[in-house]
This record gives structure tokens, C-alpha cells and sequence, in this order.
């Protein structure tokens, strides 16, 4: 298994997502080698061997282009070995990964996005093993639906190309894969992710005071609204600030806490003002831990905006934690949820209006929060590791037939 983050060394959802699905399949019985590009403890894993491919810290990565790639550009080989671009730890990682599979049998290769499929494609070429790639998100979806980087697309391409098969998490995922990169559809895999409810159930319960002034507000009458995203222009967040703006023109007790950080910050809060909506939203920053899971629990209605979201896994905890849910039409958690509100993500006069729609009718709300629970609940990460290993069992027959 290669990939770029796990839990807690994680700054998105691709890590939650990487951890779960391998601790479903070590469970059904996969023993799994999972390379990451730092050294780190995990201490919370003990189902998989974790190995670090570099002595960098899980902090060096951060802000170097895995979510957002629009600077990323080819460098020269790095002259410092604590200094190191994300294409040098690229190619650091790759030749890790070649010194990893030396003296070792596998019986499949499982890359992770862009940032591993290179070191996928050349364990491939050494091993002949089969190569599944997992597409959490394309250059499409992280660059808002633009061109995103040349870089990037080459090594989705590439990627793509090489692979035995593909695993994308969602059928919009799907749609960009064989439209955008040419790929053939029986090619493409839909896994959709899940959620471990049994993990979210470790004894946590939502402290009031971490939140004390929005729970003041919720004690006037307050609807309160949350987003935990990055701040980056894939997620739609103008748009949602535009919506918020048309929304409390027409109900005035609705309030927006915004979870997370990302190059977009200064200009939402600079929208914030610009609308006359500064005393309505809320920034956190960057947090996880009780921090993050407290931001749930005040919330009473989770909006995903996205213009591009493969998934969105958000969605899901936040359903879990008894949020109504609002997501755009361009999110694939809409697939696998249906008691939810969807617009487009343009459409700021349609947000506007369900926003106001749920704030003003408690019945709509509990409504959306009770039915919701019974969707989530149905979706596990141990289904989604048994659709892996099938789709595993086939390379089998293949090399059996070859023999």
C-alpha cells in the first residue's frame, strides 16, 4: 500500500480514508506493508506495518502541493536533505519503494492518488505485479474544475494508463477518469468510501464550552451552519459565502462556523466584510481532536459546497454527529446519501433558500437529521474492503489462466 498520509499525521481526508480501508482489510485478513513519506509514530495502528520513507517530518509536507498543486513545479535534484520540494520527495519515496521490494513477495501493488503512482508504476515495472490505483481526487476536482497543473495530469495519465485497475470513489470520479484521461470505463471500479461508526463511538461526548459563544447564539435562536474543509478554491466556499450573505438578508439568526485553513482565508474573511456578514462567520483555523469533533456537535446543519468533491467524507461525520446535511450536485457522498438537500454549487439562490428552509422549520430539521441516521449507519468499510479483495481475487485467475 502506498500512500501520503495516515492519522494523526493527516491533513485531509485522504489519510482517514487510507486508514480505514486498510484496517477493514487486515481485518478480512490482508497483511499490509503501508509506506508513507515521513517518520512518525502511529501509535493507533497495530494492524498494518507502517514504514517511513524518509527521515522528514509528517510536518514537512504540509502545504506542498498534495491538495493543492497549482505551484507545484519540476526542480533540480535537492541539495539538502531536511529541504526537499514535494517532487523530491517524490522521487525520494520511489527509490524507497524499490529498495523496499527487493527481498520481499507481495501479491498487489495499491498507490493512492497522484503522490504515489509513480512509485506504484516502477514497483510495477520491477515486480510485475498487478497495480491498482486509488483515485480519492483528480487534478480536475482539486483545481475547481480548471486545467489544474501539466505535472500532475502527466502522472494521473501515466497512472492511469499503467494500472490493472482503478479504483474511484465515486461515479462523478469515474466520469472525470474516462472522459478527461481517455480511460476505459470496464477499467474503472466505483468503491465508494463509508464510515466507521464503531470508531466514532470511543466514548467522546460534545463539550458545551468549547464552543460557548455559538452555543449562546443557539440559545437565542441561532441555526448554526458548519463547513470543515480546506480553504482552497475547489471547495466552493465564495459561492457559500455569497449564499450566506442572501440568506441572512431574509432570516437574520443563522450563523456560519468555518473549520479549517488554506491560501483562501484572507479573501473569504475579506468577503465576510465585504457582504456585511462578518458578525455571522466564524473561523477556526486548522484544528482536529476534540476541537474538531466539538465543531460537529455545535452544528446543526453541515453544508458541503464544493464545486469538484470525488467523495466527501465530512458529510458522513457530520451525519453521525446529528447534523442535517446540505451537499452541491457535484459531490459524490451524494450517491450513497438521499436525506439531504443537494444544489449546484452556483446556484447561491437555491442555498439560500434551504438554508433559510431548515432554519425556519424545526420539523424540516429533525426530519433531515432522523432519516439521514438510517443511511450512514447502512455504509461500512468492511463492505468496501471485501469489494477490494474481489477485485484482488481476480488478478489471481488472471496469472492462474496465464500459468
Amino acid at each position: 500500500m502506498l500512500g501520503w498520509e495516515l492519522p494523526p499525521h493527516n491533513s485531509g481526508g485522504l489519510g482517514v480514508a487510507c486508514y480505514h480501508l486498510s484496517k477493514a482489510l487486515a481485518l478480512k485478513g490482508s497483511s499490509i506493508d503501508f509506506i508513507v513519506p515521513y517518520s512518525a509514530p502511529h501509535d493507533a495502528i497495530d494492524f498494518m506495518t507502517v514504514h517511513g520513507a524518509t527521515k522528514l517530518s509528517p510536518l514537512h509536507k504540509f502545504g506542498m502541493g498534495a491538495y493543492d498543486s497549482k505551484f507545484l513545479k519540476e526542480t533540480e535534484e535537492q541539495t539538502d536533505s531536511q529541504s526537499s520540494t514535494i517532487r523530491q520527495i517524490q522521487k525520494r519515496y520511489t527509490q524507497y519503494v524499490e529498495e523496499f521490494i527487493e527481498d520481499k513477495e507481495f501479491d498487489v501493488i495499491h498507490a493512492h492518488d497522484w503522490l504515489t503512482m509513480e512509485a506504484g508504476m516502477r514497483a510495477k515495472e520491477l515486480t510485475n505485479l498487478p497495480l491498482v490505483v486509488h483515485v480519492h481526487a483528480t487534478e480536475y476536482d482539486r483545481a475547481g474544475g480548471a486545467s489544474g497543473n501539466p505535472i500532475v495530469h502527466e502522472i494521473e495519465y501515466q497512472g492511469l494508463m499503467m494500472a490493472d485497475r482503478i479504483f474511484a470513489v465515486s461515479n462523478i470520479t469515474k466520469q472525470i477518469i474516462v472522459e478527461k484521461y481517455h480511460i476505459p470505463a470496464n477499467k474503472v471500479e466505483v468503491v465508494h468510501n463509508a464510515i466507521d461508526v464503531a470508531d466514532l463511538n470511543d466514548g467522546y461526548e460534545y463539550d458545551t464550552r468549547t464552543y460557548r459563544y455559538l452555543e449562546g447564539l443557539k440559545d437565542e435562536g441561532y441555526t448554526i451552519l458548519s463547513v470543515v474543509t480546506r480553504l482552497t478554491v475547489q471547495k466552493g466556499l465564495t459561492y457559500l459565502m455569497e449564499a450566506m450573505a442572501k440568506a441572512t438578508s431574509k432570516y437574520d439568526r443563522i450563523a456560519l462556523l468555518l473549520v479549517g485553513d488554506g491560501e483562501q482565508r484572507d479573501e473569504l474573511v475579506e468577503l465576510a466584510a465585504e457582504y456585511g456578514i462578518a458578525d455571522k462567520i466564524f473561523f477556526t483555523g486548522f484544528i482536529r481532536g476534540k476541537q474538531w469533533r466539538d465543531a460537529y456537535g455545535v452544528s446543526d446543519v453541515f453544508v458541503l459546497s464544493s464545486i469538484s468533491e470525488p467523495f466527501g467524507l465530512t458529510a458522513l461525520e457530520a451525519a453521525h454527529h446529528d447534523n442535517a446535511i446540505i451537499v452541491t450536485h457535484q459531490s459524490g457522498v451524494g450517491e450513497v446519501l438521499h436525506s439531504i438537500f443537494r444544489y449546484d454549487f452556483w446556484d447561491t439562490d437555491r442555498l439560500a433558500d434551504q438554508i433559510v428552509g431548515i432554519a425556519t422549520s424545526d420539523a424540516l430539521k429533525t426530519s433531515l437529521r432522523k432519516n439521514i441516521r438510517n443511511e450512514y449507519a447502512r455504509l461500512s468499510w468492511h463492505d468496501v474492503a471485501d469489494s477490494c479483495m474481489s477485485h484482488y481475487r481476480t488478478f489471481e485467475k488472471q496469472t492462474a489462466v496465464c500459468v
